[in-house]
């Protein structure tokens, strides 16, 4: 297989699992980095791994600058746009959050049309999709779409919606050929390849830590990276998935309450400072018309979770091989593998 990939962010906790996918599946491989520096950990977490590096090479670019771009994607069939822009403090301004993730998007999608890719794939996320849908009766799917101005929408959330927005208006306002889809993945946990992990392990880490002595009543969706990798090769190489949305989530849904009661049952050497007892879902209501944290909380709270993942079944034959359950603990389990967690 001649075919080459290239893929943004490839030092990160999702981009470095599909790089590992990709090369196992015999693909050539371009990963960007925003600097070289992250190429001896790259190639030592994947030889650590035993995924065979031959195929895979390294180019420097970033998502707010112009340079390199047409390098990285020349002669790459498809293009999996994962990197985010990154902030080591969520600025106070939203947009400075907003417009690096929208110019970002722009940025690759220019580069590829110019560089006559064929698809691209991007990493949006579930809060361009299901924010906005408080109707506990419905199912959300991949038609529904968050209110950018929902109250309670975080900046990093209203980002991804404005980016993905920006990105399908550029495919469907401009005479090109390039084939575009989006995956929306809920939570991610599931195992790491080395210390990088997802935002949503955070939600795992407070509650082993004891930083939260009551927990919230907030249901949440789960999906196991492996599966979100799987599922970004999937809808790059089938041919129905173009102008496709696919949002990755595993089947049902799990409180915050219920993961600490199964980290307690099945991590208990991991979970001695893990509280149980519930926040009142009023105490949220209450905090969200003072506290910017709590009004996010309460929207958690709000929003629907019976979310349907068959459009990625039926189109593209994909089946979550992890449970909710068996992601959570394998996500834990790398925290303590990776000390992460004290």
């Amino acid at each position: 297989m001649n075919e080459q990939v290239l893929v943004t962010g490839g030092s990160g906790f999702l981009g470095m699992r599909i790089i590992s996918e990709l090369l196992k599946d015999g693909y050539e491989v371009r990963t960007t980095l925003r600097s070289l520096d992250k190429k001896k950990q790259v190639i030592k977490t994947l030889n650590d791994h035993h995924i065979k590096i031959e195929k895979l090479s390294f180019v420097e670019a970033d998502l707010s600058k112009d340079e390199h771009w047409n390098e990285a994607m020349k002669d790459c069939k498809y293009v999996l746009s994962v990197a985010s822009p990154v902030f080591f403090d969520i600025p106070e301004d939203e947009t400075e959050v907003i417009r690096p993730a929208i110019e970002g998007i722009q940025r690759i999608l220019r580069a590829a049309e110019k560089a006559n890719v064929k698809r691209v794939v991007m990493t949006s996320n579930f809060g361009a999709v299901g924010f906005s849908n408080k109707d506990q009766s419905s199912i959300t799917t991949e038609e529904n779409w968050t209110n950018q101005d929902e109250p309670g929408l975080s900046a990093y959330e209203k980002s991804k919606l404005l980016a993905e927005k920006a990105a399908w208006d550029f495919v469907k306002n401009k005479d090109n050929d390039l084939e575009f889809a989006t995956i929306n993945p809920v939570a991610m946990l599931g195992p790491s390849l080395d210390s990088h992990v997802s935002g949503s392990f955070n939600i795992i880490k407070n509650l082993v830590d004891g930083s939260l002595k009551r927990v919230p009543n907030i249901p949440l969706n789960i999906v196991d990276v492996r599966d979100v990798a799987r599922l970004h090769i999937l809808a790059m190489t089938t041919p129905e998935a173009n102008n496709q949305r696919f949002i990755a989530t595993a089947d049902g849904q799990i409180s915050m309450p219920e993961i600490a009661q199964l980290i307690k049952h099945q991590r208990p050497e991991l979970a001695t400072q893990t509280s149980t007892k519930k926040l009142p879902n009023f105490v949220l209501g209450l905090g969200a018309k003072f506290n910017k944290e709590a009004k996010e909380g309460k929207l958690l709270l709000d929003m629907n979770r019976n979310v349907s993942n068959e459009q990625a079944k039926s189109m593209l034959g994909w089946r979550p091989i992890g449970t909710q359950e068996e992601a959570i603990l394998e996500a834990l389990d790398s925290m303590a593998k990776y000390n992460l967690i004290k």
